[in-house]
């Protein structure tokens, strides 16, 4: 079974919940192209990446949920699954996987690829709405609509770019399929 990211879930609502992640690593690689098939495009390298295609050729377990969001510039090489589209000017798209618990930016493998960046996500309290379906735009979008108005008759502000998380593999049918839509939360 795949780990899974962990978090607290603080408050539940009826449509959406408020959750406390810790701070944690992400391997993560920005794309060109369509909402559809930024996660598609950016699976290989990730997946090279935990597969052992790192400097100490370290495997590294595969976790959900993989997120994606959109990427307004690309990221330096200096500088992981959740997806956020729709904010970039360029269509580019920022595909990650939260790596294990435990990792640290200085304890991951680094990254052999130049496509590949390790990117560390500080403590955060998130809104989170759960769908199930296919991975396409107009769900996203229409779920994250739903969350921004019940953020609202909540009286919860929302910071940042939206994300899209998918929990589950291709070939899993997609009325099975885990989705959900997060955004970040201005401090209480």
């Amino acid at each position: 079974m795949t780990e899974q990211q962990p978090y607290d879930v603080a408050q539940t609502y009826e449509d959406f919940e408020v959750r406390r992640y810790p701070a944690h690593v992400l391997a993560e690689v920005v794309v060109d192209g369509a909402f559809e098939d930024a996660g598609n495009r950016a699976f290989r390298y990730l997946f090279n990446y935990i597969s052992g295609e790192n400097v100490t050729r370290t495997k590294v377990a595969m976790t959900a949920p993989v997120v994606q969001d959109a990427a307004s510039t690309k990221i330096a090489m200096t500088a992981p699954v959740v997806q956020q589209p729709g904010d970039a000017a360029d269509g580019s798209h920022r595909v990650a996987f939260v790596l294990p618990a435990g990792l640290t930016e200085d304890t991951a493998p680094r990254p052999i690829s130049p496509e590949v960046h390790l990117r560390t996500v500080p403590e955060s309290t998130v809104a989170a709405i759960r769908y199930r379906g296919r991975w396409t735009e107009d769900g996203y979008a229409r779920h994250l609509e739903e969350l921004r108005t019940a953020l609202g008759a909540a009286g919860l502000t929302a910071t940042g770019k939206p994300r899209f998380a998918r929990f589950d593999p291709p070939f899993k049918p997609a009325f099975l399929r885990r989705n959900e839509v997060l955004l970040d939360l201005a401090d209480a």
